[in-house]
């Protein structure tokens, strides 16, 4: 069906992408749900094998889906299955598989045109951008624009500041009135931030949409389809080259540990445990203020709504991990639904609408009819509700109330495939964190870290809980409604949220080694004698440009004075001074002129 439809070469595009990513040396997650095509796996764009839980030998490819054993699993995750060794040559067994239908992704009849979106490194997303020139030839890829309309809100300002400016009065209905006939007009062109729009030889993007740069700024060397790319992307193919973290974060863990992500097993039961407890990480709860598990800074897992939703769910498996990621991205899928399910033991973790892969695969189990599994999961996945004629099949098949309300309530549904992918990259990072922490938090800190501060988390244990009593204490005040009360800015949330992480690496007994800007990385934390020495970025004020302009200045040999330092790094004479009040500019003198008194 994929070539009979026509949509091999998004298949062999998207392949060539993914290859030469990891060829240098980056994995690419995979998002929606083109993990559930197997054509994808085996053609290496995604990790997520969709076929049904197995076991599979790698030196005599003895193979076995079929044991009660292993259809015991069907609907879980292959890796959830025990170790076991293979009958015919005695090798250890691979575990793979994680059941989902390829429906999901193509269409019950397998028409579906596939929407392969991939999740690059954000430090290679531009690389990637590149090498679809290289794949396609220069002038024949455009970055997809997309068009900033006037929301309602701002349409109302610009009606009311008219008439102000003019000394006119207005009743607010009239003012709405104008405001509606404005709402939605073009503001501004921009971007998308990873759409790559491909023009098919011997054709003129002009055919199809004007282009420019966006915004109209004439010194970027970027070129934007001008029509928002929704209107356009029937007749042209839109590629889906997105940036995010977490590849950065296992790519930084790989140059620090040596250890191949690929060769992390997916089945730790110590890893399992963070899920449940602290006790892998080596601390009590009350060391880490109260955190009674060990995934804090673990994406996808790691905020106190996540780690919430963990703790209630108490997952035991792989699979109960997808399913709570499934659960986290729905909208009205926990809250108000699944939560209220599993808290009153209506149903568990392993039997709650999670994805919505879930409704296809429970409905046929029960015996529902697969064309219609199908659309009832294509209805309740949009949000779109359920068919009288749909819950009569459902009833016919015994499918039970509290399953059918479920469905009602679902407003957006993620796939399986999806929440697999995130799954699969928190695990091997949780496992760094277990097993090589410095440099696990090492890598969070300079990928993941929201506002870092050298000034408020490196200058000892004590002066760092001494700053987090103090944004506790005005967090409380502020939610309490205190008069007075100054909540924290998102920066200063932001920075509590890095002062929990540096919180837990103190009490697993690590520390930071002081910033040497003879040795230090201008953005990246680096492991120094069992400690872990902060990126110069990492100091308030200090950006990215200046903390690259010292290393650069560094290379030049050592600095005569802070007057040489400001002079060969750029740097501000304000910043200057703060990196001597904290002791990094070593024994510097002012100047480098001698006068008479030095003689």
């Amino acid at each position: 069906s994929i070539i009979t439809n026509g949509f091999a070469v998004m298949y062999i595009i998207a392949q060539k992408l993914v290859w030469k990513s990891v060829e240098d040396g980056y994995l690419v997650g995979s998002r929606g749900s083109v993990g559930s095509s197997f054509v994808a796996t085996m053609a290496g764009i995604t990790e997520i094998n969709p076929l049904s839980p197995h076991y599979y030998c790698s030196k005599c490819h003895y193979v076995d889906f079929e044991e009660d054993d292993v259809k015991a699993y069907a609907g879980k995750a292959g890796v959830d299955m025990p170790d076991k060794k293979c009958p015919v040559c005695g090798e250890m067994l691979h575990k793979d598989g994680f059941d989902i239908p390829f429906e999901t992704f193509l269409g019950f009849k397998g028409d579906k045109e596939p929407d392969i979106d991939l999740n690059f490194s954000g430090e290679y997303q531009s690389k990637a951008h590149k090498y679809t020139e290289v794949i396609f030839g220069a002038g024949q890829t455009f970055r997809a624009g997309t068009i900033a309309t006037l929301a309602e809100k701002t349409a109302f300002g610009y009606v009311k500041n008219y008439f102000e400016e003019r000394g006119r009065h207005r009743r607010k209905s009239e003012m709405e009135r104008l405001a509606e006939g404005i709402t939605g007009v073009r503001r501004s062109t921009g971007q998308h931030p990873g759409g790559i729009v491909v023009l098919p030889f011997g054709q003129d993007i002009n055919s199809f949409t004007p282009v420019q740069h966006p915004a109209n700024d004439m010194e970027t060397d970027i070129v934007t389809t001008h029509f928002d790319y929704h209107s356009i992307d029937h007749n042209l193919l839109k590629l889906d080259i997105l940036g995010h973290d977490d590849p950065t974060m296992i790519r930084m863990l790989q140059d620090l540990t040596g250890v191949d992500p690929l060769t992390i097993p997916l089945d730790g039961a110590d890893v399992m445990s963070l899920f449940q407890n602290t006790d892998a990480l080596g601390v009590t709860p009350d060391q880490i203020g109260g955190t009674k598990l060990g995934i804090l800074g673990i994406p996808e897992f790691g905020t106190d709504f996540a780690m919430q939703m963990v703790i209630d769910a108490q997952p035991k498996a792989f699979s109960d991990l997808v399913r709570i990621s499934g659960l986290s991205h729905g909208t009205d899928v926990w809250l108000g639904n699944a939560k209220d399910l599993i808290m009153s033991g209506t149903a568990t973790i392993s039997t709650a609408i999670c994805t919505r892969d879930d409704i296809m695969t429970y409905l046929i189990q029960m015996g529902v009819e697969s064309s219609l599994a199908f659309t009832i999961m294509e209805s309740v996945r949009k949000g779109k509700g359920l068919k009288d004629d749909w819950i009569a099949a459902m009833k016919e098949k015994d499918v039970p109330d509290w399953y059918i309300d479920s469905c009602k309530k679902i407003k957006y549904m993620f796939p399986k495939a999806h929440a697999a992918a995130y799954v699969m990259m928190a695990w091997r990072i949780a496992y760094c964190k277990i097993n090589y922490p410095l440099a696990y938090y090492g890598a969070y800190f300079s990928i993941r870290a929201k506002a870092f501060s050298y000034e408020l988390m490196c200058q000892g244990k004590s002066r760092l809980e001494a700053n987090m009593a103090d944004y506790k204490r005005r967090m409380d005040a502020a939610a309490d409604k205190e008069p007075g009360a100054q909540p924290l800015s998102n920066r200063e949330e932001g920075a509590y949220g890095d002062m929990r992480i540096v919180q837990e690496m103190h009490a697993r007994g690590f520390e930071f080694a002081p910033i040497d800007i003879f040795t230090a990385q201008s953005r990246s934390f680096q492991i120094v004698d069992g400690k872990l020495m902060p990126s110069l970025n990492s100091i308030e004020g200090l950006g990215d440009k200046a903390a690259d302009a010292i290393v650069e200045a560094v290379k030049d040999g050592p600095f005569l004075s802070k007057d040489d330092f400001r002079e060969r790094t750029k740097v501000s004479k304000t910043m200057v001074d703060l990196m001597d009040s904290l002791n990094l500019l070593g024994n510097l003198p002012e100047s480098n002129q001698l006068s008479l008194f030095d003689f």
